[in-house]
């Protein structure tokens, strides 16, 4: 199931020169933009020194902020004339970053959607429905010009309206659908509301959030479908950087337009093969808007060939992102880890709320969680030992103790795009 063989199975020396020879390509476009010009000379980077992969770790890093501060055209490399589509990022304060995007840019971009779906064995026999925002965000139009160029049947049905949503699979009868995993888990509970078949369905893509394996069998299990992950993000064209093969045990970064580093989030210092840190990505396909070593913020590692695909080295799923991680009393806690502990004890449900409060001079973690609609009796004892039940798994799992309230089926917010599970008050105390 290949898209383009040819170039998904590259040998690592092909690879390598090829990847060196769009490096150098890159660095000759990301000169056109002031932000470079100014950044190289001033920290003395010079161009001709950077004579192999491994050189790119002299270049400095690139940040959200410099985007940001960029606003809104700062960062293309080429006159508005030639940026045929801009979309900006989602769920972020203050300005948003812009991207734009050349003709070129949208081929490139569609071709990797096509080859992460081809990937997973969709085909043009699919019906694809497409269920997330189709505004600025990218994910919408991202996915939907990756699945025409294959040719399937494509339902722009966007976000909302969630029984419409569950008529319109079962009219149409689609195979396949793209949203983030907490819709995913919405529509699969709105659909056992309805006494709804989504029979039809047998491929779910999700991303745009982390999710554990966890929240996978669930899905799996709800909605009849082989649940894959995907990733990207709107500085890198959106969706399609990464995803998951048949084999999902990690997902394949496209390394053909895309030269990947991790480094430690606080020094700085490249990480080797297992040890997990942030992602950086020198985007080497990107002609309106080329980045220089990208600090992603989201956390995973890479992990060493060898997958049965045949396909190049590959990076875990995403952990979270540094900058969500919550620091609780000197611990780490990703959000991610707690819907992983939740979802493994049947009494409660699927939707949980994070509050992050400073108290006495010392950070609490108080955490809303849904009963299970079969386990709701009303009866407070019941309702004490599950939350004392829940209490000691997140204890054990976090290495930290939480206050955690037993809230009643239905009673918590739903999300249509991404998730928004932490409300962090400590800043504002």
């Amino acid at each position: 199931m290949y898209w383009n063989k040819t170039i998904e199975t590259l040998s690592p020396a092909d690879l390598a020169d090829l990847q060196l020879k769009r490096l150098k390509t890159t660095l000759a476009q990301v000169m056109k933009v002031g932000f470079y010009q100014k950044k190289f000379r001033d920290e003395g980077v010079r161009l001709e020194d950077v004579k192999t992969l491994a050189d790119v770790s002299k270049l400095p890093f690139t940040r959200k902020q410099d985007l940001r501060n960029g606003y809104p055209f700062g960062f293309f490399a080429v006159p508005l004339n030639q940026v045929v589509r801009i979309h900006t990022t989602s769920g972020t304060t203050g300005k948003p970053t812009v991207v734009g995007y050349t003709r070129a840019d949208l081929d490139t971009w569609s071709e990797l959607i096509a080859r992460n779906m081809t990937m997973v064995g969709l085909t043009k026999d699919d019906v694809f429905q497409n269920m997330v925002n189709y505004g600025m965000f990218t994910g919408g139009l991202g996915f939907h010009y990756g699945a025409e160029k294959i040719g399937m049947t494509v339902i722009p049905s966007a976000t909302g309206n969630t029984k419409r949503q569950i008529e319109m699979i079962q009219d149409f009868g689609v195979t396949a659908i793209h949203c983030t995993p907490s819709y995913a888990m919405h529509l699969a509970e709105v659909a056992e509301e309805m006494d709804a078949s989504l029979d039809t369905l047998k491929t779910g893509l999700f991303g745009a959030e982390p999710w554990s394996d966890s929240m996978r069998a669930e899905l799996e299990r709800k909605l009849g479908v082989t649940a894959y992950d995907s990733y990207g993000l709107s500085e890198l064209f959106g969706p399609g950087v990464a995803f998951e093969c048949p084999e999902r045990d990690g997902l394949h970064i496209w390394h053909d337009c895309y030269l990947v580093e991790i480094i430690d989030p606080v020094s700085g210092d490249v990480l080797g093969d297992g040890e997990r840190g942030e992602l950086v990505v020198t985007p080497l396909m990107k002609e309106a808007m080329p980045l220089v070593r990208y600090r992603t913020g989201d956390v995973t590692m890479t992990i060493e060939d060898g997958c049965l695909c045949g396909r190049a080295k590959k990076i875990a799923r995403i952990t979270g992102r540094s900058d969500d991680m919550l620091v609780i009393r000197g611990i780490n806690v990703f959000p991610s880890q707690i819907e992983h502990v939740l979802l493994k004890i049947p009494e409660v449900g699927n939707q949980f709320m994070v509050y992050v409060d400073r108290v006495n001079h010392l950070d609490e973690m108080t955490i809303d969680v849904e009963i299970d609609k079969g386990h709701f009796s009303g009866e407070l004892h019941d309702l004490a030992r599950i939350q004392k039940k829940v209490m000691k798994q997140l204890r054990d799992a976090l290495e930290l103790r939480t206050t955690v309230n037993i809230v009643e089926p239905g009673s918590l917010p739903r999300f249509e795009g991404k998730a928004k599970r932490v409300v962090d008050r400590r800043g504002s105390m």
